[in-house]
């Protein structure tokens, strides 16, 4: 038998292998990678997350079709959040109520990729909380308990999904919009008139609500403008009612998503407008800043006016 040439044998040989290889990839694709629990598995820096998945009873649904987005805390995330609640890892994975609470929060039921973030706007998650994510520095989270965490990676692929990689642990609030305005010292006449006015029920409903806030000098001008004391207007209830529920409308509305320039709908029926600086008109014609944005609460969000808008007279 005739013996074939040396080079003609390597070529066969590595086409030969170059075809089995593509045969074992399905034809030329990249391997598809595994699901969301198994890629967070094959890394390190994730043991605790996947830990706390396992312990939590989660990792068969994170396992399933999905797609889901899941923005997964490193174990120095972990760590620090230990360091922050004053609780041992034992005590927080035994905890499967609030474990499973905290971990859902970190889920989307959908697949969104770093380019798709609606950045600025209300993001809901699996366990039905809310944050928002901004641009500016880097992709930053703000969560519902006003901690804000670092992307640090994105678009890491899962065959049911997406992870973002993030450097602290995300926490829905227990603070309802009473108790979030209760914590702020420069609230305390809004609380005030709150309780006189009989709100703090409805303040603590599901909503949820937009809260457009006064601080104590905006509430202390007001009472000079209106030449009234703070006693004779908080003994009207009718009237304060009327003016505080003229600061609140029925939906949750962060900063970019306010309706620029379009009358938008209080509690007590009239409407405001917000243009593109911040500024609030009232019903009087009167303009108050907005000086904060973006302040979460369980069922809602507050923004900080400096001065108390009024409906019509």
């Amino acid at each position: 038998m005739q013996s074939m040439p040396k080079r003609s044998f390597l070529k066969l040989s590595v086409a030969a292998a170059a075809t089995a290889a593509l045969a074992a990839c399905g034809g030329g694709d990249e391997v598809p990678p595994g699901d969301i629990v198994a890629v967070l598995q094959a890394q390190p820096q994730f043991n605790l997350l996947v830990e706390a998945v396992v312990a939590a009873g989660l990792a068969p649904t994170l396992k399933s079709a999905g797609p889901f987005t899941v923005f997964a805390p490193t174990n120095a995330a972990f760590v620090a959040l230990l360091a922050e609640l004053k609780v041992t890892k034992e005590a927080l994975f035994a905890n499967t109520a609030l474990l499973t609470r905290v971990l859902t929060y970190h889920v989307l039921a959908a697949k969104v990729p770093a380019a798709g973030v609606p950045v600025g706007k209300t993001i809901t998650t699996v366990e039905t909380g809310v944050f928002k994510i901004e641009s500016t520095g880097g992709l930053k989270i703000t969560d519902e308990s006003n901690r804000v965490s670092n992307i640090t990676m994105t678009d890491m692929p899962a065959s049911n999904g997406v992870i973002h990689v993030i450097d602290k642990v995300l926490l829905p609030s227990d603070k309802d919009i009473v108790a979030t305005a209760q914590s702020v010292p420069d609230f305390s006449i809004l609380v005030e008139a709150v309780v006189a006015a009989g709100l703090v029920s409805t303040l603590q409903g599901p909503g949820p609500f937009t809260v457009f806030a006064p601080t104590n000098a905006a509430f202390a001008a007001a009472l000079t403008e209106l030449g009234i004391t703070k006693d004779a207007l908080f003994a009207n209830t009718a009237l304060l009612t009327k003016v505080l529920t003229y600061h609140v409308v029925a939906a949750r509305v962060l900063k970019a998503e306010v309706p620029i320039g379009k009358p938008i709908t209080s509690v007590q029926g009239e409407t405001f407008t917000i243009d593109a600086s911040l500024k609030i008109t009232d019903q009087r014609a009167r303009v108050a800043g907005i000086t904060a944005t973006d302040v979460f609460a369980s069922n809602g969000v507050i923004h900080v006016i400096d001065k108390v808008i009024l409906p019509k007279a």
